[in-house]
């Protein structure tokens, strides 16, 4: 099985430590590497605030997505780790996931973590996505 690994203009590219993207031409799916809030800079975007920070992973997201010919419409699965966890930050991330979208939404996992890989960020989310 082919893969094709895709890191689009417009994320912050890391190359060497990460593909944004996976794509399985043959499966039909793609799989996105954990979005943060990181701006094409490579900087934080909302710092302190999950719902702001989940507003950037969701263009991060779409870049992704788009990159790989799919979109949100098209997620199978998404997992949201919370650093910082309490249940009210849930309610604007979720929010900001599901801006735009006329689907029903995805099959979904929340976690708890007690920190992601740098303590500024609050919020992961990781997809699979149908093409």
């Amino acid at each position: 099985m082919s893969l094709l690994h895709l890191d689009p203009e417009g994320l912050h590219p890391l190359p060497g430590l990460l593909s944004h993207a996976v794509v399985l031409p043959e499966a039909g799916l793609v799989y996105l590497s954990g979005q943060v809030a990181m701006n094409s800079s490579g900087d934080l975007v909302g710092a302190g605030d999950h719902g702001q920070q989940a507003e950037q992973i969701v263009h991060n997201i779409d870049t992704a997505l788009a990159a790989a010919g799919t979109n949100r419409s098209r997620v199978v699965k998404e997992v949201i780790y919370i650093a910082d966890y309490r249940l009210e930050v849930v309610t604007p991330i979720i929010a900001a996931l599901r801006q735009g979208s006329t689907t029903p939404p995805p099959a979904q996992t929340i976690v708890g973590v007690a920190a992601l890989y740098a303590p500024e960020f609050l919020v992961e989310v990781d997809i699979v996505a149908a093409i």
